[in-house]
């Protein structure tokens, strides 16, 4: 028998050692790691889900016991069809004042600066600053001495002169009458007829001098030239004043009358014209720099002849009494030119105003159902029965129409109670919209040309949720102001409710006095933004 040897090479491999694992393939551990990760993933988003699944039912359930107890809303905010809380005011008629405003700035009617009209030193102030004085008073004396002995000398020039003159015609009389008896020539009698001539033209000149002594001794003395209020004193008793400065001793103001200078667009200076013109007075009046408090009333003036190309605008002058010193020079007043008192004039609240594409318009509430080709339906949202349907889940959703609330289902179902205090009464109203041209604003009112009649109703709070022809319920506001009187309302459950639905009361809650029995008071009166409170969905 053979015995056949193998090679070394072809031997049989050595077995590992004991507790050696043979390492996996490159490609194995990546996979691995990768079923790993998904399945991590796959259990972090059934956690999740589950998670929501148990805050919804807890909600819900929630929500449930909530809805049983807070059912009805009470007559707030609109919504699926239901009727918009709005505030109304009356539409008036009155008595108005059409104007023009204006910016204007006061203007001293007059004002004087005093200078000196010789030179001297400043002996004495006879007024004092701010005092108010009289055309002709003395105000300020400068040393009249040297004007004083200029007028001396001017008069003793003149009496020296005049003697002279005197002589001069004398001796010229006499020299006619030698010449008419031929004794002296004709040239000697000319020639002394020359001389009284010049001694006739000196003794003018002397008396010119005189008058002109006058006058500068008259300049020492300052009276003032118009009635008004003496200003801040710029020069001291004692100091040495030049007719040659350009410095002002004191400024005199009138401010009785005192003007008022303003300009109007070039557009409505035919208006302003045109009255003028007809003999009509326009007043003037001037407020203070907020607009709020009358400082006088005065009438218009005059009206500059051109118009400034520049600002398209005209200057225009009013003149005041002042008489209790309202005004001031240089003070900025706001300015409103009268142009007529308007008896029964359409008056609204500036609030009811509304701007649109379609132009300026108001929302006018009307009674009874909107037209029956209107959008969405024209069941009345104000009678507080069970006449809609609950939406959502929670007792939270908004009603339709005047439908009750009361469980976690969103099943329309019988209100337990009595009205919603808040609900309206009476019949129903919807909104019209209507268009109209404002002529002028009186503050916070509005002067209506076209569009309104007296006595309409006007929305003036929560036109934003309104269109054409909606249902609304009605809540008074206060009288031409727009401001709302937030009315109260029963129910809850959530949101507002439309028309007025009845729900299950709250168990251990106080019923109001009227007509509810066992309700909860409802939330019908909280602000705008609070966000909602257990069960209630937006």
């Amino acid at each position: 028998m053979t015995t056949v040897q193998k090679p070394e090479h072809e031997s049989t491999p050595a077995r590992p050692a004991p507790g050696h694992h043979d390492a996996p393939p490159a490609h194995e551990g990546p996979k691995k790691g990768s079923v790993l990760r998904k399945i991590i993933i796959v259990l972090v988003i059934a956690a999740f889900v589950g998670f929501c699944v148990w805050k919804i039912v807890d909600n819900r359930k929630n929500a449930a016991a909530q809805g049983a107890g807070q059912g009805g809303p009470g007559g707030g905010r609109g919504g699926f069809g239901g009727p918009v809380a709005v505030a109304a005011a009356r539409v008036q008629q009155r008595t108005m004042p059409i104007y023009y405003t204006a910016l204007g700035t006061v203007t001293a009617y007059n004002t004087v600066t005093i200078r000196s009209r010789v030179d001297g030193q400043l002996l004495r102030v006879n007024v004092t600053e701010g005092q108010q004085v009289k055309q002709g008073q003395p105000l300020m004396l400068i040393d009249p001495a040297p004007y004083e002995a200029a007028l001396a000398v001017a008069e003793g020039n003149l009496a020296r002169d005049q003697a002279t003159a005197t002589n001069a015609r004398q001796q010229a009389t006499r020299y006619d009458q030698l010449y008419a008896a031929g004794v002296v020539s004709r040239e000697q009698a000319q020639a002394q007829e020359a001389a009284a001539g010049q001694a006739d033209g000196a003794v003018k000149a002397d008396q010119a001098q005189i008058q002109t002594a006058k006058v500068n001794l008259s300049y020492t003395r300052i009276n003032s030239p118009i009635n008004g209020v003496v200003g801040l004193r710029q020069v001291d008793p004692g100091n040495i004043v030049s007719a040659a400065s350009t410095t002002g001793l004191i400024v005199i103001t009138q401010m009785h009358p005192i003007s008022v200078i303003f300009t109007l667009p070039e557009d409505q200076l035919p208006e302003v014209l045109k009255r003028t013109r007809s003999g009509q007075k326009l007043q003037v009046e001037a407020y203070d720099r907020s607009n709020t408090t009358l400082l006088s009333k005065g009438s218009l003036l005059t009206t500059d002849n051109q118009i400034d190309t520049t600002t398209g605008t005209a200057k225009l002058k009013a003149v005041f009494d002042n008489n209790d010193n309202a005004l001031f020079p240089n003070q900025f007043v706001n300015i409103r030119l009268v142009l007529e008192n308007r008896p029964n004039a359409i008056v609204i609240p500036t609030a009811a105003v509304q701007s649109g594409t379609q132009g300026t318009f108001v929302y006018v509430v009307k009674d009874g159902n909107p037209p029956a080709n209107a959008d969405g339906p024209a069941t009345p949202g104000g009678a507080g029965q069970a006449g809609g349907q609950r939406q959502g889940s929670g007792g939270g959703r908004r009603s339709q129409g005047g439908g009750q609330g009361q469980g976690a289902q969103g099943q329309a179902t019988q209100g337990q109670g009595g009205q919603g205090q808040g609900a309206q009464q009476g019949p129903p109203h919807y909104v019209e919209m209507r268009p109209i041209k404002i002529e002028a604003t009186e503050g916070t009112l509005d002067i209506i040309s076209s569009g309104l009649q007296p006595d309409e109703l006007v929305v003036t709070d929560g036109a934003e949720r309104l269109r054409t022809n909606a249902r609304v319920t009605v809540r008074p506001a206060n009288p031409m102001t727009g401001s709302a009187i937030m009315g109260d309302g029963q129910g809850g459950g959530g949101r507002r409710s439309q028309g007025g639905a009845t729900g299950a009361g709250a168990p251990g809650s106080t019923a109001p006095a009227g007509n509810n029995s066992g309700q909860g008071r409802g939330d019908s009166s909280r602000p705008r933004g609070q966000r909602p409170q257990g069960g209630e969905q937006p």
